[in-house]
Formats: C-alpha cells, sequence, structure tokens
C-alpha cells in the first residue's frame, strides 16, 4: 500500500473515533525508519486506546503488518508502528508536555480533515475537498 493510502487508512480510522488535533508529518529528511509519524488527541484513556485500537484494526483489515503496540495499559500515550507510519494517540495534557510536533514537526502534510479533527489554531490544515493529501514545501 502506497504511503498516501496508508495515510488516509490512518486518518480514516482516528476520524470515525473522534480523534481530535490529527497532525501529520512527512519525516523522510529526518529518520530513514519511517515516512509519516500521525499525532492525534483523545479525551480520555479510553479514547486514546480506541482511536488506537481502530487503527489497529483498520490495518489488521488490510493485512499491514503492526510492528509495535504500545501504551495500551495506562492509556495516556499509546504509540501504533506500523512500519512507515508511526501513530501517537496522546492525551492533550501529555502532548503538550512532550511536544512531538518540535521534533517530527519540520515537514507538515497537508490532508483533508474532517472539522472536529483540527485544532482552532491551525492555518495550514483545512477540512474543504480543495487539494490532494500532499506535502507542504
Amino acid at each position: 500500500m502506497n504511503i498516501q493510502k496508508l495515510q488516509r487508512l490512518v486518518i480514516d480510522a482516528l476520524e470515525d473515533v473522534k480523534a481530535q488535533d490529527i497532525k501529520v508529518f512527512n519525516t523522510t529528511d529526518i529518520t530513514s525508519m519511517f515516512d509519516r509519524v500521525v499525532i492525534a488527541s483523545g479525551t480520555s484513556n479510553r479514547q486514546t486506546r480506541a482511536l488506537a485500537s481502530s487503527v489497529a484494526d483498520a490495518a489488521r483489515a488490510q493485512k499491514i503488518p503492526i510492528v509495535a503496540y504500545e501504551g495500551q495499559d495506562t492509556g495516556e500515550w499509546v504509540l501504533l508502528d506500523l512500519g512507515d507510519i508511526v501513530i501517537h494517540c496522546m492525551q492533550p495534557e501529555i502532548r503538550r508536555y512532550y511536544n512531538l510536533e518540535e521534533v517530527w514537526g519540520a515537514k507538515p502534510v497537508k490532508v483533508k480533515l474532517l472539522p472536529q479533527s483540527t485544532s482552532q489554531h491551525d492555518n495550514w490544515v483545512s477540512s474543504e475537498d480543495d487539494f490532494d493529501d500532499e506535502d507542504i514545501e
């Protein structure tokens, strides 16, 4: 599965469980281990676990191997590694504290998101269907 289709599968699975503040970053210039980092917030331990579970279920349905799946015990930060994409499902306080956007955020990726999946401070994410998934230059 190409990276855009895999990225869309991940975003759709997150949005199915009402993920908030979804961000996607191209990491090809930072590491050769994976191509994308996806960060999403959940409002509770239960929701962050559900976000990761939704992505895992979607990956399994498409026969995409799960390399790592960690953090389900506490649910504050659940990490899911699909090889080409690493997904971080985090509670907002944990997300602010670790600030992964600063680590991985050099190249945000434009993606179509539902309005509830974006934060209000984003000026580079649009919920309209006026562009394809692609990297911001």
